[in-house]
């Protein structure tokens, strides 16, 4: 095999670490011998996609072998409706986290910054850094984005601040009135990316819709969505921003041609006519997410919160990795956090009440096993 030649990979590669996803439930399964695994460690929904959502894939099937609409003009123009702002100003990317890359590639240049939290989601840094742009990480103030501190990290290279919110880990939100305040401060020369991928989670009154109170007000912001979390659809991939025209045109030129698959679109399509189920996975998750703090509690364990999504944050003060493993050998897969600059949490995703069920099962094998050692 032929050795690539130096120089030919981009040396703004070198100091990357990439995204980690989480293991495959058949192939910790496969590793383990073990003949049930619950995965809570992705915060993907515990249900799957919406009715309506399953029967649009497979009147979509047939179609495969056609190209899907590279503008996803019905899904757009539905979103746009929904939102109440105009076709141009909807982007639709691969996931929130593909809209993530898009931005960072229509908007940096070399030696230009970022800033975000930390910790929090490491595509912020990840796709900043792959175009030779710095990162600025700021620790959390109690677990949550500080935005003042934010603010005075800004310089004139500047170019983007994200604000993850709720912020991915630790499940934390910011309020309205500090929102409020980072706007009316933030320099003109900054474009704000206030990712939302937990939004129809949220039953927080102090939690803003960021479309209509921000965007729709002219701040100079993007606001991230996306269906792989509620709506269940993880797997086929669609996020969506609501942010300026011109750099919605931007996107457009870093997308790929046919990123967002037919049968995608027409899944998130069918998905946002169901109020009825939308509300029902909201109930259940914060019933599930109550459930989750108490076992976890009284396993031992502090919860960090008050967390709003669909997800905790767990501190444990140590190494987590060998907490990982012990309960990965038990049959639960949960996020330890190194990638996310927290080395010592894991996070733990809302699940169904009978993986909730296996987990309190598991933590204790795992308790009694570390006494016993």
């Amino acid at each position: 095999m032929a050795d690539i030649p130096a120089g030919l990979i981009r040396r703004a590669l070198a100091g990357i670490i990439p995204y980690e996803p989480g293991k495959p439930v058949e192939e910790v399964q496969r590793e383990l011998g073990l003949e049930r695994v619950v995965k809570l460690a992705s915060n993907e929904g515990p249900y799957g996609p919406f009715p309506q959502a399953l029967e649009a894939l497979e009147r979509s099937a047939g179609e495969l072998n056609r190209y899907p609409d590279g503008g996803a003009y019905r899904l757009r123009t539905a979103l746009a409706e929904r939102h109440g702002v105009r076709f141009e100003e909807i982007a639709i990317g691969g996931g929130a986290d593909g809209l993530i890359d898009g931005i960072s590639q229509a908007v940096l240049e070399e030696g230009d910054k970022i800033v975000c939290g930390w910790p929090s989601f490491p595509s912020y840094a990840i796709y900043g850094r792959k175009l030779g742009a710095e990162a600025v990480q700021v620790p959390l103030r109690d677990d949550r984005y500080d935005l003042d501190a934010l603010l005075g990290t800004i310089t004139e290279r500047t170019k983007l601040v994200y604000v993850c919110h709720p912020n991915n880990p630790t499940g934390t939100m910011n309020s309205r009135s500090e929102l409020d305040s980072y706007f009316a401060r933030v320099p003109d020369h900054v474009l704000t990316v206030l990712d939302q991928a937990y939004f129809e989670y949220v039953d927080d009154p102090d939690y803003p819709d960021a479309i209509a109170e921000y965007f729709k007000a002219g701040r100079q912001v993007i606001v991230l969505r996306t269906f792989s979390k509620i709506y269940g659809l993880a797997g086929a991939r669609v996020g969506y921003g609501a942010g300026p025209a011109e750099l919605v045109v931007a996107l457009g030129k870093t997308r790929r041609a046919f990123d967002l698959t037919t049968p995608a679109q027409e899944a998130a399509l069918a998905s946002l006519n169901s109020p009825g189920e939308l509300e029902r996975r909201k109930r259940a998750n914060a019933e599930g997410r109550a459930e989750l703090e108490r076992i976890l509690t009284e396993a031992g364990y502090k919860v960090t919160g008050p967390a709003v999504g669909n997800f905790v944050f767990v501190d444990l003060g140590e190494d987590a990795q060998p907490w990982f493993e012990a309960l990965l050998r038990e049959g639960v897969i949960v996020r330890p956090l190194a990638g996310f600059g927290a080395p010592q949490a894991i996070r733990v995703t809302v699940g169904t009440p009978d993986e909730h069920v296996f987990l309190t099962q598991a933590l204790a094998r795992v308790r009694t096993t570390a006494a016993a050692s």
